[in-house]
């Protein structure tokens, strides 16, 4: 399957009146989605532009990883980066539990509630899980998502197209901008060579341009390392 459907997927899922539900409690929170940058903290490539603010130190991924014999078990992980020193892990939490919630793209808040492997804006209510978690933690987010949902026209094919158009092949990145007009967020390359891209977007408190970049300050892989380590780390606990 190309992308995510999420009609065709939550049809498989939860009752009609569960998924009114959580849609009517992304739309009441997504009303509070701060899309710029919102933080005491400047990355090393900004001018220090006021005294008190200090260099973003440490960057924290999460992930829910499920057992393939069990998919009603999961376990989720937190670690933290030290970005000034090579990426070195600082902190490290998991803990695991059985899950009693189908999975249903497009709700990922409500089954795992601990990932920011996933998307922010770019989402077809425009609140995917790094904004929920965001939001009601009122932290700095960014939404990572390895697949793409279909919505305003985009689609994986035509994203794909672009990023192989000659204009956009040394830069690996493109603005993911639907048929409205509305820019979700961006497709990047984050590794030399890679085929497929992210999908990074604003989850909250951090303007695009910011997810970008530190986005691309924590890149040794295709998928970021804070994420990249949390995932793996809730693999090995499973």
């Amino acid at each position: 399957m190309e992308g995510i459907n999420e009609k065709e997927e939550a049809q498989k899922g939860s009752s009609p009146a569960e998924l009114g539900k959580w849609a009517e409690i992304q739309d009441t929170l997504k009303k509070r989605v701060i899309t710029v940058d919102d933080f005491p903290w400047r990355l090393a490539s900004q001018s220090e532009s006021e005294p008190q603010q200090q260099q973003l130190k440490y960057v924290g991924g999460v992930d829910v990883s499920f057992s393939k014999e069990e998919p009603s078990m999961a376990c989720g992980s937190l670690v933290v980066l030290d970005l000034l020193h090579d990426l070195r892990l600082v902190y490290q939490e998991y803990t695991c539990l059985s899950l009693d919630i189908p999975y249903i793209p497009g709700f990922l808040a409500f089954r795992e509630v601990l990932m920011v492997d996933g998307n922010g804006l770019l989402h077809p209510r425009g609140f995917g899980l790094a904004s929920h978690l965001g939001v009601i933690a009122n932290i700095p987010t960014i939404g990572v998502g390895k697949n793409l949902h279909h919505v305003d026209g985009l689609t994986q094919s035509g994203v794909r197209k672009l990023l192989e158009a000659e204009e956009n092949k040394a830069k690996g990145i493109i603005t993911l901008r639907g048929n409205s007009g509305f820019i979700w967020g961006a497709a990047m390359r984050s590794e030399q060579g890679s085929l497929k891209p992210v999908f990074v977007s604003v989850g909250h408190r951090v303007s695009l341009e910011t997810a970008i970049e530190i986005v691309n300050m924590t890149c040794k892989f295709r998928v970021p390392e804070p994420i990249r380590q949390a995932d793996i780390r809730s693999r090995e606990h499973l």
